[in-house]
């Protein structure tokens, strides 16, 4: 055969396999359009001649035949392809034995597990971080708050015992009564007594749990240090909202949870519970996708947030109106911005209408009003105290000077005894000691010309800074006609507005916030610096740089609270019926008085607050006397036929020898307890007789007459029995009273005494 013939069968046959090879081969077909390459028509074609490229043509014998290049071959003449094979075998035929070894789906993870998934997250989320070392942190810089948290209260035992009673009264009243919400059992016969102070109501669920004095000190303390726990939280996040970092937002949160000033309130709960402000502003800015840094960002929207952060400023207004009214103050000039910023967004840019969306904009109406609607009803016994609006003159001796903003409080470990000598010169320094930090003020003062903020919200951030600081400073700054007394010189005393120094929390929010952006940028350029290091990644001294800031808040910080024993209770306290009044009565001692009648809550005559100081020391005139028969006919006419004397405290006080004194003509019984004397004062014949006239209210003896010899108490009109020498329910002896202002109904503000505060 020639090597023509032979060329021409080899074509031939490369021919047939290659047509089987096309139809067939999917593998070849996806290697095609992998790489992109297209296939001649005819492979064994090309193949043969690059074998025979070399040879030289010569003509085919005869016995050959060669199809022509552009010949076809018929269908029944090409390799069927062959059948597939079944994917399913026959229902009659037995199990496959090679089947468990075949590869199978992985199975979904079923509800349990994804709920261990997603709690395990949670659990390590940087929230979740931020909480633990929030409450641990709490519990170490208020210690030794909960060494004994059954027998001791913070800082004294005036404002905190009369605050623990009334979360408990709130708890206990809400599961027994609501509709008696406002008439406490103390105070009596005052109407809405509850509302002589700012109420705690938010912490009402808290004061359902337990009964009697030691779950109220139990409970208080725990709130004490969770309050804490929030202030921090509540600043991280807002701060984190607005942009900053994590260790810039640590710095703030710490700077403004544990400002030396807030060290003063540590016996007012109601101001050490703010927590709630900063975290309800920074869910509402989270909710409309908004931050200093980025704007609004229609991505990060959330209803929920948004939702969730109005019910957390109605429950930080339900806590009291002292820091609840600026709260809402500035709630309402956000809804202004608001209001003003949306329709200029919705005009400039078309493309992103809606801004916000129907249900954003319905929770922004339905937010609000929830929030207006729980102010205006716990505000109602508040405005019906007719009578107490707030003078002038008591703001104006409540007003700091601009020199108090670098006073530490005594209760400082690092500022109180260093500034011993300027505290002295305040007039009250309990509430005029309003140093947030030198720390803070460096940091905030770095932060105006280093920081990640914008220039121009760095300009706003120290307008508003500004703005506080005239406020906090009252009658001070242009005799406040133009500031503080148009906002808050009309409101009812009970309101609470009657100390503008409080609003320092304002002012060190936006130092806080100021310097975190130094902080933040610090850090920034930290890292960017690191990023030149092999391998690059901060070095341990760089990072330890970055928390000296952090260190250096917490120290100035560091408390020096008192924590004084609890008395115990007396048992008289917990057989004793009301309506009754319990000596000796003071500002101070009734205050510890309305904690131990947490066991029963039976009515009692005695109670403290500054905004029942008129008729308080009305009682405490008619009552210094007793027993006699001006004193007997004036609680006759209050409703009041009980007295209990507590012996171990009346020393020093004008009812030192009245558990002595015979009662026989005055037509009451006496009985001897193992610690008090039970006085019953039986309705005289005078007044059962129709015509007669009976002592009224405020017409019995005055002080100064009547005392019995010995008891070394020089009472002045106008003010109530001074303490002596004895030890009054833990205060130790010599302890000295500072008069603080209370507005009377029908005249100017009087001098009433309280101990230490």
């Amino acid at each position: 055969m020639t090597e023509a013939a032979r060329a021409a069968r080899m074509t031939e046959a490369l021919d047939e396999a290659a047509t089987v090879r096309v139809d067939g081969d999917s593998g070849w077909r996806r290697f095609l359009r992998v790489t992109g390459r297209r296939r001649s028509a005819s492979p064994a074609r090309e193949l043969v001649a690059v074998g025979t490229a070399s040879a030289p043509p010569t003509a085919p014998p005869s016995d050959v035949s060669v199809l022509p290049a552009d010949a076809t071959v018929a269908p029944q003449e090409r390799v069927k392809r062959k059948e597939p094979l079944p994917s399913e075998r026959p229902a009659n035929a037995p199990p496959d034995p090679w089947k468990a070894f075949a590869t199978t789906a992985e199975r979904p993870p079923g509800r349990i597990r994804r709920g261990l998934r997603a709690l395990g997250r949670a659990l390590i989320h940087e929230y979740a971080v931020v909480t633990y070392v929030a409450v641990l942190l709490a519990v170490a810089m208020t210690w030794p708050t909960l060494r004994y948290p059954l027998h001791t209260l913070p800082q004294d035992l005036g404002d905190p015992a009369r605050q623990a009673w009334q979360i408990a009264w709130s708890g206990h009243i809400l599961l027994t009564d609501p509709i008696r919400l406002w008439q406490a059992n103390t105070f009596f016969p005052e109407p809405n007594s509850f509302a002589f102070g700012d109420s705690l109501l938010g912490y009402a669920p808290a004061g359902m749990i337990g009964q009697g004095p030691l779950a109220a000190a139990l409970r208080y303390n725990i709130l004490f240090v969770l309050a804490h726990a929030l202030l921090l939280i509540g600043a991280y996040a807002l701060v984190r909202q607005l942009g900053a970092g994590r260790t810039g937002s640590a710095v703030a949160a710490v700077a403004f949870a544990y400002a030396p000033w807030r060290l003063a309130q540590e016996g007012h709960l109601d101001i050490i519970s703010a927590g709630g402000i900063p975290l309800a502003l920074a869910m509402i800015a989270r909710g409309h996708g908004w931050s200093m840094r980025r704007g609004f960002r229609r991505t990060h929207r959330s209803v929920g947030w948004a939702a969730a952060g109005w019910l957390v400023a109605a429950w930080q207004v339900s806590l009291g109106f002292s820091l609840g009214l600026p709260f809402l103050g500035v709630l309402g000039l956000i809804l202004l911005v608001l209001l003003v910023r949306l329709p200029i967004r919705w005009l400039r840019r078309p493309a992103e209408r809606p801004v916000l969306g129907w249900r954003l904009l319905a929770v922004d109406v339905i937010g609000p009003l929830i929030v207006a609607c729980i102010a205006a009803l716990i505000a109602i016994p508040y405005v019906r105290r007719g009578g107490t609006s707030t003078a002038t003159a008591e703001i104006k001796f409540f007003s700091p000077p601009l020199r108090s903003l670098l006073i530490g409080p005594a209760e400082s470990r690092l500022w109180g005894g260093a500034h011993q000598v300027p505290r002295s010169s305040l007039s009250w320094p309990a509430e005029m000691s309003l140093l947030p930090g030198f720390v803070l003020y460096a940091l905030a003062l770095a932060g105006l010309a280093f920081s990640i903020w914008t220039l121009w919200q760095r300009l706003l951030l120290l307008s508003g800074l500004a703005a506080t600081i005239i406020l906090t400073l009252g009658t001070n700054f242009f005799d406040g006609r133009w500031t503080y007394l148009p906002l808050f010189g009309h409101l009812p005393a009970a309101l609470g507005t009657r100390i503008p120094g409080r609003l320092t929390l304002w002012a060190t929010l936006l130092l806080a916030i100021l310097a975190a952006g130094a902080v933040a940028e610090f850090v920034r350029r930290a890292e960017h610096w690191a990023e030149q290091r092999i391998p690059p990644w901060p070095g341990p001294w760089l990072r330890l740089a970055t928390l000296i800031p952090l260190v250096l808040v917490l120290a100035e910080g560091w408390n020096a609270t008192a924590h004084p024993v609890i008395p115990a209770q007396p048992a008289a306290m917990r057989t004793v019926s009301g309506p009754m009044l319990v000596l000796p009565t003071s500002e101070l001692t009734d205050q510890m008085i309305m904690f131990w009648s947490t066991t029963r809550f039976q009515h009692i005559a005695n109670g403290s607050g500054g905004f029942a100081a008129a008729h308080q020391a009305e009682m405490r005139r008619n009552v210094a006397t007793f027993p006699d028969a001006a004193s007997i006919e004036y609680l006759r006419s209050q409703g009041i036929y009980t007295v209990v004397l507590l012996r171990a405290y009346v020393a020093g006080t004008p009812w030192e020898r009245a558990g002595d004194i015979p009662v026989d003509s005055l037509g009451i019984t006496r009985e001897d307890l193992d610690d008090a004397v039970l006085f019953r004062l039986n309705p005289s014949a005078a007044n059962s007789q129709p015509g007669s006239t009976g002592t009224q209210p405020g017409t019995g003896t005055q002080p100064g007459t009547g005392l019995q010899p010995g008891t070394g108490t020089n009472t002045q009109p106008g003010l109530p029995p001074q303490q002596g020498t004895g030890d009054q329910f833990g205060v130790p002896p010599g302890t000295a009273t500072q008069p603080t202002l209370n507005a009377q109904p029908d005249g100017p503000p009087t001098l009433i005494a309280a101990a230490g505060r």
